[in-house]
C-alpha cells in the first residue's frame, strides 16, 4: 500500500537530528517521527524562536524525510503519575522545577499544551504519548483496593487531561496515547475505561503499539478492530515472551534485555508479533497514515536493526484488494 514508513527518533536521541536523518535516510524510511527530547524537537523553542521549526523542516528536506507526527511520552508521563525522583531525568529542567510533586503536574500539562501548539506551527496533525496514571499501583488489588478508589483515578485523569484536550481541539490536532502499562489505558477494558472518563471525545485516540499488548496476552488484531475510529498513529514494534517456568511475566524488577527477563523488546520480525496480519486489520478499518518503528532490541547492533527493520515492514505493508478474488467468477455467472 505504500504507506509511509517512519523511524521514531526517541530512543535515537543521542544523536543530533542532523545525523539521525542521514542515516535515516540511507536506511530506506521515508520519514521520521520527532520526539520532544533531545535535540529532535524542542517545543519551548518552537513556540520562542523564529525561524526553529523551519530548521527542522529544512533538515527532513535536505534527506527526503517527512514528519506526520511528533511525540512528548516523557511530559505526558508526568501529568497524572504520583511523581518521584523517577521522574527528574526525564523532564525538562522547566518542566520539574523544584520537584514539588503537584507543581510538576501543572507544568508538565502546560507543556503538553505547548506541544498540541508546536505541532500546529510543524504542521502535523497528531502528537503522541503517554498520559501517566495515578491509579497504576493499584493493579494488583492488594492491600484491598475498592472500585471506588480506581474511580478516583479515572476521574483525574478526566481532569487533568480535558483542559490539555481542549487545546488540541483549539490547533486542530489529536492526542493519541500509546496505550501501555504504567497508563490511565494498558489493555481493552482500560482503554474503553479511559475514553468513557472523557466521553470519547475525537481528540484523544491511539497509538497503537502491539508490542505493548502481546506481554499481555491481548491479541493486537482485536485490540484494532474494538478501537477502529480511534487509531491515530501505528508503531511498529516487536516483542518476545520466555516463559519456560522459571522467568515471569512480570519481568522481575530485571532490566531491559536481561535474559532472565519473561518478555522482553526484540526487532521488528524477531519477535512473536504477526505485522502481516495487523496490516489487513488496519487496511479493512481504512487506516492509512504512517507505519513508524520504535526501535527496541537490547540484543541487536541498532543500526543494523533499523535498517533491517524498515525492509521487514515493506514486505508486510500489502495493499488492499479493490475486489473480490471472486469477482470473475460473479462476472461469468451473469
Amino acid at each position: 500500500m505504500a504507506r509511509p514508513i517512519t523511524l521514531f527518533t526517541g530512543q535515537w536521541a543521542d544523536l543530533p537530528l542532523s545525523v539521525l536523518a542521514e542515516k535515516a535516510a540511507a536506511w530506506g524510511y521515508d520519514g521520521l517521527e520527532l520526539a520532544c527530547w533531545g535535540d529532535h524537537f524542542e517545543v519551548s523553542r518552537a513556540l520562542s524562536e523564529d525561524g526553529y521549526i523551519q530548521s527542522r523542516l529544512d533538515i527532513l528536506a535536505k534527506h527526503g524525510l517527512r514528519c506526520f507526527a511528533i511525540s512528548n511520552h516523557l511530559v505526558g508521563q508526568c501529568v497524572c503519575d504520583p511523581i518521584d525522583e523517577r521522574h527528574k531525568s526525564i523532564l525538562p529542567p522547566h518542566v520539574w522545577g523544584d520537584g514539588e510533586p503537584e507543581g510538576v503536574r501543572q507544568r508538565a500539562a502546560q507543556e503538553m499544551m505547548n506541544t498540541a501548539r508546536a505541532a500546529a506551527m510543524l504542521g502535523v496533525k497528531v502528537v503522541n504519548g503517554f498520559t501517566g496514571s495515578s491509579v497504576w499501583h493499584l493493579l494488583y488489588r492488594f492491600p484491598p483496593t475498592s472500585d471506588a478508589m480506581i474511580e478516583v483515578g479515572y476521574a483525574d485523569f478526566a481532569a487533568r487531561w480535558n483542559p490539555i484536550l481542549d487545546v488540541f481541539d483549539e490547533v486542530g490536532v489529536r492526542f493519541a496515547l500509546e496505550v501501555h502499562p504504567t497508563e490511565i489505558a494498558y489493555d481493552i477494558f482500560t482503554t474503553h475505561k479511559a475514553l468513557e472518563a472523557i466521553n470519547r471525545r475525537p481528540a484523544f485516540g491511539i497509538n497503537f503499539d502491539p508490542s505493548h499488548l502481546n506481554h499481555q496476552f491481548v491479541d493486537p488484531v482485536a485490540f484494532i478492530e474494538e478501537f477502529a475510529d480511534r487509531i491515530y498513529h501505528v508503531h511498529i514494534k516487536d516483542s518476545l515472551k520466555r516463559l519456560d517456568g522459571r522467568r515471569s511475566i512480570l519481568s522481575s524488577h530485571l532490566a531491559f534485555g536481561d535474559r532472565r527477563r519473561g518478555w522482553d523488546f526484540v526487532s521488528p520480525g524477531r519477535g512473536e508479533i504477526n505485522f502481516e496480519q495487523i496490516v489487513r486489520s488496519l487496511n479493512a478499518i481504512g487506516y492509512t497514515g504512517p507505519l513508524s518503528v520504535e526501535w527496541e532490541d537490547s540484543g541487536m547492533q541498532r543500526e543494523a536493526g533499523a535498517a533491517e527493520a524498515v525492509q521487514v515492514v515493506r514486505r508486510a505493508d500489502i495493499a488492499p484488494s479493490a475486489a473480490a478474488f471472486d469477482a470473475a467468477f460473479q462476472k461469468r455467472r451473469e
